[in-house]
């Protein structure tokens, strides 16, 4: 999902995400993803994620760390949060929104 947002299915397109990715300072991963994808590429696309920019974007763990890393995007200035559970978490997507909820 992260490859299809940034590359917005069209060369060099600027969305939020792949601006995100750009401040992030992954300008050039953005770029060989917005390369790949449009070519059908997907898998290579998906690689050319880096993995540090995970921590950066989402919130996955613990009740603990996902409380803490709330509270950092909340102090960054974040005011919305996307949330999509795993199939494997074996919850409801509204008992995770409100746990998330209660975090911040």
């Amino acid at each position: 999902m992260t490859a299809l947002y940034v590359a917005a299915w069209a060369r060099r397109a600027r969305t939020s995400y792949n601006e995100l990715m750009v401040r992030y300072g992954f300008e050039k991963e953005a770029a060989i993803i917005q390369d790949l994808l449009p070519q059908w590429q997907k898998k290579e696309a998906e690689a050319a994620i880096p993995t540090s920019s995970w921590k950066l974007t989402t919130l996955c763990g613990p009740a603990s760390y996902v409380k803490e890393r709330v509270a950092a995007f909340r102090e960054a200035g974040v005011t919305h949060l996307q949330c999509t559970r795993s199939r494997s978490a074996g919850r409801p997507r509204a008992s995770l929104i409100e746990a998330v909820k209660e975090m911040a």
